[in-house]
């Protein structure tokens, strides 16, 4: 018999005494539920009473290889046994020195300088820091400012907003932010029409110079999103924005910084998303699958060039002075160890190449639905456009918030969806099989159906 005090309602109460949740208006929990978690199962949840929801988003685009792995518990388990922290100025520690090796090896060659933070925002305001810095130790201190693309998304605190363009994230807090100039997004689904992705990134890169010779002289870097502007709404673009981006930032001496946060580790198809350009960023910001979604940890990637602008005796005050009192945790950094394991282990991105294909083929009957303007894909992430009308793209009202009736749907049929605004998207974990897409696609087809009837 089940212990009524440990039942959903039960802990759905307490929680709501005293909890305040991200990204929600908790409000909104008089009538939408509140889900208690007590246990993972690989691509599933568990709930306090025993219902199981397929987890179609990853928690948060962060679980790789199932919930409560057991290959990553373990190792988890024996760090923790061994060392739990130790401050990480003037020490180090065998998990933090060998992650560094790890990610210098399977990262773009010349990114071979490894800082560690504790999330995804934490890597953003590192990056943008550590530019700002670097050119003002090379006598440079014009250069304050960023470009970052329209739509974009790069996290909630307020460096990491200030290079953001979601209005629903930065609108309330824009007096405190500082102020990127925006290159418009290569987006493909806001192409001309007739145009295909690779010619929408060329017209973007021309505007993207345009910007750069009038602003070059007083930017740092620019930031983008390698791929997919995943929070902006799943949009994508072709590879070749970036080769080309790669090659303006060399000709006008700013940084490029790859936010691989949510599409790094697998996510695209390649292990990082700026293989498929063949490029190096100055910057890379990894963190999400960085642990298996296990514990948070970040690290930003750099050159040797960029080091060695702040090394110097002490009182040169060229110093980059950051740190977090968890940097370069031992268990976060074991743990990720564990998940850059598996990759080399077993056959990951072949696997979830074939989990893909089987995706793109569950998908295509949509594109034919009279609410649906666009289905896209890049690697394990797809979407689906939700529009009030097919032919002119008009989007549902915000205020209808048909997404939320996707997830509602997903909840009542043992699926974890959840949508961004209209956009309905999946991010499965790796783990994941055919059948069980099946049933992530079928639910949605399902919810979108109930979301599109008034």
């Amino acid at each position: 018999m089940s212990n009524p005090a440990s039942s959903n309602a039960a802990l759905a109460t307490r929680d709501l005494k005293h909890l305040w949740h991200p990204c929600t208006q908790m409000h909104d929990h008089e009538s939408v539920p509140m889900v208690p978690i007590v246990r993972g199962e690989g691509a599933w949840l568990v709930d306090a009473d025993g219902r199981r929801y397929l987890d179609g988003i990853s928690s948060w685009w962060t679980n790789l290889f199932g919930h409560a792995n057991p290959r990553i518990a373990a190792a988890l388990a024996e760090q923790a046994r061994t060392l739990e922290h130790v401050i990480f100025a003037g020490f180090t520690h065998a998990p933090a020195i060998e992650l560094a090796e790890e990610l210098v090896r399977i990262t773009p060659p010349g990114l071979d300088r490894v800082f560690y933070a504790d999330n995804g925002s934490a890597a953003i305001e590192v990056a943008l820091k550590m530019s700002f810095h670097y050119w003002l130790n090379q006598g440079h201190g014009e250069k304050t400012r960023f470009i970052a693309l329209s739509g974009s998304y790069h996290g909630e605190t307020l460096g990491a907003l200030s290079v953001s363009d979601v209005a629903l994230y930065r609108k309330t807090y824009a007096p405190l932010l500082l102020t990127p100039f925006l290159a418009p997004s290569p987006d493909t689904y806001e192409g001309e029409s007739g145009e295909s992705s690779e010619q929408t990134a060329k017209r973007r890169l021309g505007e993207l110079r345009t910007l750069l010779e009038r602003h070059a002289h007083e930017t740092c870097a620019v930031i983008v999103e390698p791929l997919v502007q995943c929070a902006g709404g799943m949009r994508m673009y072709h590879p070749s924005y970036l080769t080309g981006l790669r090659s303006l930032c060399d000709e006008f001496a700013v940084h490029f910084i790859a936010d691989e946060i949510a599409v790094g580790f697998g996510r695209t198809g390649s292990l990082f998303a700026c293989e498929q350009a063949d490029i190096t960023p100055d910057f890379m910001c990894l963190s999400k699958g960085l642990t298996g979604g296990f514990l948070p940890l970040s690290a930003v990637l750099t050159t040797t060039t960029i080091y060695e602008a702040f090394y110097a005796e002490y009182s040169a005050g060229k110093a980059f002075l950051h740190s977090h009192s968890y940097t370069g945790n031992p268990l976060a950094c074991r743990v990720a160890l564990e998940t850059l394991a598996i990759f080399r282990d077993e056959p990951v991105l072949e696997r979830n190449r074939q989990l893909a294909l089987h995706l793109a083929r569950r998908l295509e009957p949509l594109r034919d639905h009279p609410h649906v303007a666009d289905v896209r894909q890049t690697g394990m992430i797809a979407a689906i456009e939700l529009v009030a009308d097919k032919a002119s793209r008009r989007p549902f009202p915000a205020d209808e918030r048909r997404g939320l009736r996707v997830y509602l749907h997903g909840l009542q049929h043992g699926v974890l969806l959840r949508p961004l605004g209209n956009v309905v998207y999946f991010m499965p974990p790796y783990v994941v099989t055919a059948a069980e897409i099946d049933l992530l696609v079928d639910t949605a087809i399902a919810g979108i159906e109930r979301a599109v009837t008034r």
